[in-house]
């Protein structure tokens, strides 16, 4: 367990908008930030933070919530691995005290596979290191490729020993499952045999965003046509290879920093660039780039710089590659090195100084690179020129800012020397062929799934829910604000009639809250509501304040997102940038009291209507003439009050 004490610290130190910017780009809106959903597809901002409460909210997946929460949703922390992340991050030294046999076998699967991974990359660390045959072979061969000690250690490289049992025998030793190193993949279990995976080869971690190991890749160093030059962890329920990038933990602050990502091909281009002073540098870990891997970067930057290889199938993988970029609105260069020279060998042999300036020199547009380069298989041939002219205008039609479109198309016109008339014509073709297979598409999937359509009814709304919500709204909100109430004393005329009297006064908007419906007896029905309530009038009441970010901190987490929810629903607006067209929206500020005012009322008037209804049900039901008189006179008085209240609401209004 976590002492409460550092969990405190961590608190205090942990900056939302800092943790969060580690995983998405944010840019300033307002006094919140803004940026794209890491939980879901999307091309237009819906995720908001905001630093003055220490929180965030997600529009388009519904979550929510603090820096531990935001952990716990995007990197599948449990909570005591967010708050030990946040330690890490914050450098704060973790007091726990050892978890016992029964906390050990609640870990859910995925910790487990977790806390196996972790091992398996420290232990082939270890041999790496401390073994004889991890230090002639394993640590010499990445010495040869030019690697220092301190890139080794940082990127966690390893080796494991060309035993066949040597990592799963010393696992087992030291209590782990090998129904967890099978899942893992780091050993295989086949007909009641168990071995490594990776005998003889170096290691390479593979890790998540935040630097969880999710798997790794191996190489072997011998020279043998029946094994795989490289082998990768199967995938897993921790490991998905089409969604993870080769050394986005070590980059992915360098590519918000300088606004581009250098794509490369293989583990060691990474490490290579990384180690020569270029950090902003992922790989696809030698598989087709996928669209998930591609919005990954698209959190962070929406430009990308392509780096293959010069020879020919580098050259076929970076046309392949730069399509799929476009379609997801990116903005994408491309620079191929010499050939015989890839990144890793390339930043190798060359200082920093020349590296940058080779970059400056020879990265291109992708049109510009595609169309010289596509030209050059074409030369004079015309059927093979207009073959590349419709691959050129395939990838433009990929595009889809307009004006990017144009540009593209124009200087198009120019390298292929061509009309620009011809070249719209086309690409309208081609966008009026993908819209018509859209609509082709959407036809033969609305009859494969074609049911009997039924009117539904339009859900009733919760009104007492959407009154309830608004009443914790207020509270969290606005409840340390002193605002002027205008209350309607209601009191009998000398006839017996209820009449309601003015009477202004001076409250904090809690103690407006808390008042009417003590008053009135009322207790919220719904149970979150109700502990949020309950948690922010005993802060008011014993404090006088209610500092937001601690207040999410301190409340249960599952009733903290719900809390997440009501906070950020005004910043909601944020997004549409209103002032910008000239609609100037009234703060809440300035109607606070008439909004409480006109929250209780219309709360009081609904549970009347419910009590009147549930008295009319009791009429039914009861024969006795004296029981029927004592209800009618009941209902009256409730009617009489209800209209005395909606008087005063209609005033309030």
């Amino acid at each position: 367990m976590i002492s409460k004490s550092t969990i405190d610290a961590v608190f205090d130190a942990a900056r939302v908008e800092e943790v969060i910017g580690d995983f998405v780009q944010l840019k300033k809106s307002g006094s919140n930030f803004k940026g794209l959903s890491p939980f879901s597809e999307e091309r237009t901002p819906s995720f908001m933070v905001s630093p003055v409460k220490q929180i965030w909210k997600d529009f388009s997946s519904g979550k929510g919530g603090n820096a531990v929460a935001f952990l716990m949703e995007h990197e599948h922390f449990t909570y005591p691995e967010a708050i030990k992340y946040l330690a890490n991050k914050y450098g704060i030294e973790v007091e726990e005290t050892e978890r016992t046999d029964e906390e050990k076998e609640l870990a859910n699967e995925k910790e487990s596979m977790f806390l196996v991974s972790e091992y398996a990359k420290k232990y082939h660390q270890d041999i790496l290191w401390e073994s004889p045959q991890g230090k002639a072979i394993g640590l010499t061969y990445f010495k040869e490729r030019g690697f220092t000690p301190e890139t080794i250690k940082k990127f966690g490289l390893g080796y494991a020993l060309d035993e066949w049992d040597a990592f799963t025998t010393t696992a087992l030793k030291e209590g782990y499952n090998l129904n967890y190193l099978a899942k893992t993949g780091v050993t295989i279990v086949k007909d009641e045999k168990r071995f490594d995976r990776f005998k003889g080869r170096v290691m390479f971690p593979i890790h998540s965003m935040s630097g969880r190991v999710l798997g790794f890749g191996g190489r072997i160093l011998t020279n043998t046509k029946k094994a795989a030059k490289y082998l990768n962890s199967p995938e897993s329920d921790i490991y998905h290879k089409s969604k993870v990038l080769y050394g986005l933990y070590y980059a992915k602050q360098a590519i918000a920093k300088e606004d581009n990502c250098y794509l490369v091909e293989g583990y060691t281009d990474v490490i290579q660039m990384h180690q020569a002073g270029i950090h902003n540098v992922v790989s696809s870990s030698g598989t087709a780039l996928t669209a998930d891997q591609i919005r990954l970067i698209n959190r962070l930057t929406k430009n990308i710089t392509v780096l293959y290889d010069g020879d020919a199938a580098g050259i076929r993988a970076s046309l392949r590659g730069v399509d799929l970029i476009l379609e997801q609105d990116m903005n994408v260069r491309v620079c191929t090195f010499p050939d015989g020279e890839d990144p890793d060998s390339f930043a190798k042999n060359n200082s920093l100084q020349d590296v940058l300036e080779y970059f400056e020199n020879n990265v291109k547009d992708f049109i510009s690179y595609k169309a010289s380069l596509l030209m050059e298989v074409a030369k004079n041939d015309p059927i093979k020129k207009a073959e590349v002219i419709n691959d050129m205008m395939s990838s433009i039609s990929k595009v889809s800012d307009r004006i990017k479109q144009e540009l593209y198309l124009r200087e198009t016109s120019r390298i292929m020397n061509i009309s620009e008339e011809v070249l719209f014509a086309t690409l309208a073709q081609l966008q009026n062929r993908d819209i018509k297979e859209a609509n082709k598409k959407t036809t033969q999937e609305k009859k494969a799934f074609e049911v009997i359509k039924t009117e539904k009814k339009a859900e009733a709304v919760d009104v007492q829910y959407v009154l309830e919500r608004k009443i914790i709204e207020i509270l969290l909100l606005y409840g340390n604000m002193e605002a002027t109430f205008e209350d309607l004393i209601l009191k009998e005329d000398d006839e017996g009639e209820l009449k309601m009297e003015r009477e202004l006064f001076e409250a904090k908007v809690f103690e407006k809250l808390y008042l009417d419906l003590q008053q009135d007896e009322i207790d919220l029905a719904n149970e979150t509501f109700k502990a949020i309530y309950y948690s922010a009038i005993e802060k008011l009441n014993t404090t006088g304040t209610l500092e937001l970010d601690t207040f999410v901190n301190e409340i249960a987490p599952e009733i903290a997102s719900e809390v997440t929810d009501i906070l950020m629903r005004e910043e909601r607006y944020e997004l549409h940038n209103w002032e910008a067209q000239n609609i100037f929206v009234k703060t809440k500020e300035e109607t606070i009291a008439q909004l409480t005012s006109e929250t209780i009322l219309s709360l009081r008037c609904f549970l009347i209507n419910l009590k009147i209804e549930e008295l009319k049900l009791s009429l039914q039901q009861n024969a006795e003439l004296e029981k029927l008189q004592s209800v009618l006179e009941e209902i009256t008085n409730y009617i009489s009050l209800k209209k005395a209240l909606s008087e005063q609401l209609k005033r309030v209004l």
